[in-house]
């Protein structure tokens, strides 16, 4: 896809390939978020036609260059964080980076100065001084591994075939794999996340596809884990649901001995880079802590 810098803004062209009575219509035929296009309104230029300024309402014609604003989100104002990123790759479309465990992904209020977040704002807005943070996947806290940042709206949205590959250690022996196919309910209290989740029949739908690789020390597992949804804190949910835990989930299993936290790590991350047009996969070393639960 070609881009294209005009007075400091990045455009990315589409070509019409049929004729659309405005450019509303060719963004929603063309699965642009409403969020996108009302932020496109928001500035006279962030849309060009033909190599003039256009509006939502404007017209197009079969094969007309339709130019947009890569970012006209909001900049993302949180604070910035001097942490050091593990970088494993990046362009000028993607940052993909290695979390580990420890570091909350997002600002709270106990990693409000603290957070993967306001590092990668810290070291993107260098880059684009109005950068809008998006973070493809996250991780709770204790979990390490990779998590990919777009660098604009238009790389967000264009991203296919995005597939994670987990790996976590288990309490317990297991010797065949599972699809565990359960839904999972966050529990609020008086209206308040309480940061815990249940397999529930009023949940959302959640599959967790797990592989045995090994088994362990004390009879643990060692599991390779795909996801076909994602929820937060699926895979904890649902290992500890069959009642085998994560070792170290003090949530859903109990504190362990072996090591200070989750035993879980994003090890792997694939996907299709709809700017260079090929595959990519990366893979990451599991850390010392893990890694000596399992040799």
């Amino acid at each position: 896809m070609e881009t294209t810098k005009i007075k400091g803004i990045t455009y990315y062209k589409f070509i019409a390939d049929k004729d659309y009575p405005s450019v509303y219509v060719f963004l929603k035929e063309n699965n642009f978020s409403e969020n996108f296009i009302t932020n496109l309104r928001k500035k006279e230029g962030y849309i060009l036609l033909n190599d003039k300024i256009a509006h939502t309402t404007t017209h197009v014609e079969k094969g007309a260059q339709l130019w947009l604003c890569s970012n006209p989100n909001p900049k993302t104002t949180i604070m910035h964080c001097i942490i050091p990123l593990d970088i494993v790759y990046e362009d000028a479309y993607y940052l993909l980076v290695c979390k580990p465990s420890g570091l909350s992904c997002m600002p709270n209020r106990s990693h409000y100065s603290n957070n993967l977040a306001g590092a990668i704002c810290h070291y993107l807005q260098k880059e684009n001084k109005d950068f809008t943070l998006r973070i493809i996947n996250r991780l709770d806290k204790d979990t390490c591994g990779l998590i990919l940042i777009a660098k604009d709206s238009i790389a967000a949205k264009e991203l296919k075939d995005f597939q994670k590959t987990y790996y976590a250690i288990c309490e317990g022996e297991i010797k065949s794999p599972i699809t565990i196919n359960l839904p999972i309910l966050t529990i609020n209290q008086n209206g308040i996340n309480c940061q815990k989740r249940v397999v529930s029949p009023d949940g959302q739908s959640a599959t967790t596809m797990i592989t045995p690789i090994k088994t362990l020390k004390n009879n643990n597992t060692l599991l390779s884990i795909n996801l076909l949804h994602g929820r937060t804190h699926q895979i904890r949910v649902h290992l500890s649901h069959i009642k085998h835990p994560l070792i170290g989930d003090e949530i859903y299993g109990s504190k362990s001995k072996l090591i200070d936290h989750t035993a879980l790590i994003c090890k792997e991350i694939s996907f299709f880079h709809p700017f260079i047009k090929k595959t990519l996969h990366f893979s990451v070393p599991f850390p010392k802590d893990i890694e000596d639960l399992i040799t």
